[in-house]
């Protein structure tokens, strides 16, 4: 089928920030403001910045575990806006999640088995074991783990357990947020392993949300940078990554730990904190602490424009001119997840 499998346009979402008293209203905040992005069939997109940026909230977005304020998000031409029970039942086996906090994320009272069948059996799955054993074998886990409860297990195998159970109904499309962010760095490689081997044999759908830029360079094919709730640069990955062309885009990859501590780097360093989203500065919401703000930014929030293969929001994105590649590549191979 022609056309993206998951859209939105223009997606907005605001929340209270604080409580109301006798002689002030609770002001609002947006932590997402006027998102759009695209997902193809079988591709990786990555989202990406600093903590508290809006990724997790735009995330529950695209699954419409939060209603959008403005704007629209459609999953394979569907609107996900006003669905019947029936007909979210039909699109909830289609697009799962795997959340942020593994802890949360399963019952302490259930095996292993029991978790993965729970979905099967919400769905009235008449296959619900034979399923629920072709998931954990395809996560690669053994059935000695099977009849285990979450706390006998690692970090690693939990976060497997977490990706069988989303897997279980056989959907198109994962939203990924933070799914390594809590493993050390050996185990990431064989979960970020995992990932590519089951998204090649099932053709699924990424979102993959992340703060790790490393990660995403391994996983992404193309990746959205949000800053304050907004997109500040969309690009292809190799584009992006070999030529940023928004400052705090150059920022992040600046910052990625080098594989030769001694190799020439092109530094670009963030001066202060970054502002409270309760009160964005106005303009362009970066320029505070922006190495090449002009008066201009101060007073005018500038669009996201084409340059290219690129979308890039900064008045003077044309002018800069590309940066050095801020990932050299040293002599040896620089780490691969293979």
């Amino acid at each position: 089928m022609s056309g993206p499998l998951l859209s939105a346009t223009d997606v907005s979402r605001s929340f209270l920030a604080g409580q109301p008293g006798w002689f002030r209203r609770a002001a609002r905040f947006r932590a997402v403001d006027g998102v759009s992005l695209q997902v193809d069939r079988g591709e990786t997109v990555g989202i990406v910045g600093e903590s508290g940026c809006g990724k997790s909230t735009l995330s529950r977005l695209l699954l419409g575990l939060s209603p959008t304020e403005t704007g629209t998000v459609q999953f394979d031409g569907t609107d996900l806006a006003g669905l019947s029970t029936p007909e979210w039942r039909a699109l909830r086996a289609r697009m799962q999640c795997v959340f942020q906090n593994t802890g949360a994320s399963l019952d302490p009272r259930l095996t292993i088995r029991s978790q993965v069948r729970e979905p099967l059996e919400i769905h009235r799955r008449p296959d619900a074991a034979a399923r629920t054993q072709a998931v954990l074998e395809m996560v690669r886990l053994g059935p000695h783990l099977w009849d285990r409860y979450p706390h006998e297990l690692s970090g690693g195998q939990v976060q497997r357990v977490i990706l069988a159970r989303a897997l279980a109904l056989g959907p198109e499309l994962l939203v990924l947020d933070e799914p390594v962010s809590a493993l050390d760095v050996s185990v990431q490689a064989q979960i970020v392993n995992l990932l590519k081997d089951l998204q090649r044999d099932l053709q699924l759908a990424y979102v993959f949300v992340s703060h790790d830029l490393g990660v995403v360079r391994h996983v992404a094919d193309r990746v959205y940078v949000m800053y304050l709730g907004q997109v500040v640069e969309h690009a292809p990955k190799a584009a992006l990554f070999s030529a940023p062309r928004h400052p705090y885009t150059a920022a992040l990859l600046a910052a990625i730990p080098a594989q030769d501590p001694e190799a020439p780097r092109t530094r670009s360093v963030l001066t202060g904190d970054p502002p409270s989203p309760h009160s964005p500065p106005t303009g362009c919401r970066f320029h505070p602490r922006c190495p090449h703000k002009i008066a201009r930014c101060a007073v005018e929030m500038p669009a996201l424009r084409d340059l290219g293969a690129q979308q890039v929001a900064c008045h003077r994105a044309e002018e800069l001119a590309p940066p050095a590649p801020l990932l050299p590549q040293p002599s040896t191979p620089t780490r691969e997840y293979a």
